[in-house]
């Protein structure tokens, strides 16, 4: 349509590195907890501001791109956080699964790993991790 779409992308890896850096004495990952933080606290303005990054461009989107509808899914669709603001910035009708259907990839790579034990692949502890690794054997 000629309209930019990776503005619309998420990543959360530089509020993830700020998070560590600011929780850290010295503000270097590896070091012990900084005594004065309170992690229920940490994680609440984490979650505070995941929710509005992604409320903020999921309702731009679907106005730029003249939405119907918006559905959330996966395993951030269970957060009755998101669910509340979602609903309530949207312009258009919000889906959301059910709660008992609102899983992540857990059980999806726990599937595909099972297969793959039982095709005889075994794998050591010098495995890498791949961020884009294949389903098929």
């Amino acid at each position: 349509q000629g309209r930019p779409q990776g503005e619309y992308n998420f990543s959360f890896s530089g509020l993830k590195t700020a998070v560590l850096r600011a929780v850290c004495r010295d503000g270097k990952p590896g070091n012990p907890l900084r005594d004065d933080i309170v992690i229920a606290d940490v994680a609440a303005a984490f979650q505070d501001a995941v929710v509005v990054a992604l409320v903020e461009r999921t309702v731009r989107a679907a106005r730029v791109f003249g939405a119907k509808s918006v559905i959330v899914a996966g395993g951030v669709s269970a957060n009755k956080a998101l669910r509340r603001a979602m609903t309530e910035a949207c312009d258009v009708p919000v889906h959301f699964p059910p709660i008992e259907l609102c899983t992540d990839n857990a059980a999806m790579i726990a599937a595909a790993a099972c297969f793959r034990f039982e095709a005889g692949q075994r794998d050591g502890w010098d495995m890498d991790v791949r961020p884009m690794w294949p389903l098929a054997l």
